[in-house]
């Protein structure tokens, strides 16, 4: 029997009551993600002396010291970003000598991305940093329970993709917090669309 989305053995009232449970759920994951963001990337990052440096930027030099990115199309995909300013983000970090960039001998679309060791500096003082600041912040919230919060939003997230992704492959763009355990590849068996991480 198709799924219709009507739940014949609810109550009168519990589709309303789920509908705004899911509605203050959303939001409260949103406020949660962009106090993040905001409140904690952007003052780790200049406590880490990555002042001038963006969030995204940031977001670039952790997938370059994780993955193998080749090509400008492959860091647009993950940055969410045009391949234009994908390709000024890598001048920017490659200028400031955080980035190191070598072109293909034949394909100059293909290139390697390397961190220097300014950029690994960087990248290594921003994540104690961030360590830190979130053993500090989480101190009173036993890790049984972030882990519980943590598998019902990953149950979620993969409900959501099932629903809408279909078949296609999809990436949820796990940015700087990047897991080895990729939620797609380890749940759904699919691809990374852009890089393979290293072992």
């Amino acid at each position: 029997m198709a799924d219709t989305g009507i739940h014949m053995n609810r109550e009168p009232g519990e589709d309303r009551r789920q509908a705004d449970a899911i509605h203050d759920f959303l939001a409260s994951t949103h406020v949660f993600a962009a106090a993040v963001s905001d409140e904690i990337e952007e003052e780790l990052l200049e406590q880490a002396g990555g002042k001038d440096l963006t969030p995204s930027q940031l977001k670039l030099l952790k997938l370059v010291s994780m993955t193998d990115a080749q090509n400008i199309g492959s860091v647009a995909a993950f940055m969410g970003v045009s391949n234009a300013a994908a390709s000024k983000g890598v001048d920017r970090l490659v200028k400031r000598e955080l980035l190191l960039r070598r072109e293909h001998e034949v394909d100059r679309r293909v290139m390697h991305l390397s961190m220097t060791e300014r950029g690994s500096q960087v990248l290594r003082a921003y994540e104690a940093a961030r360590r830190q600041k979130l053993l500090d912040m989480f101190a009173d919230v036993p890790a049984d329970e972030l882990k519980t919060a943590s598998d019902l939003m990953d149950r979620l997230s993969l409900r959501i993709v099932e629903k809408v992704a279909g078949e296609k492959d999809i990436c949820l763009k796990c940015g700087i917090y990047f897991r080895r355990e990729c939620l797609m590849r380890e749940m759904q068996g699919r691809r990374c669309l852009y890089v393979q991480l290293n072992p």
